[in-house]
């Protein structure tokens, strides 16, 4: 099995992260976001239950990875956009 870099990011409302991991081709998707130094900078999200994608398409937990691919972790929305949009139109 080769290595591969792969870029792991995650934004909350305060902060965004991305790093780069260097990663054997066989790893999945949960793996590589676990390993990374997110879980350690980010103490108040459980990343083994967030949604991941890579390039804004989801994957399951179990895809692997390839070199060359952006593994995005996807956190529940703060605020509905619906409701938010309704509240900029009412002002």
């Amino acid at each position: 099995m080769t290595d591969c870099r792969v870029e792991v990011c995650f934004a909350s409302p305060d902060a965004q992260q991305l790093v780069s991991c260097e990663v054997k081709s066989a790893a999945s998707v949960r793996e590589v976001v676990l390993n990374s130094s997110l879980p350690e900078a980010f103490p108040d999200y459980d990343f083994a239950m967030m949604p991941c994608g890579i390039f804004g398409q989801r994957v399951p937990d179990d895809h692997p990875v390839k070199n060359g691919d952006r593994i995005e972790i996807y956190r529940p929305l703060v605020v509905d956009p619906k409701a938010r949009r309704r509240a900029r139109a009412a002002r």
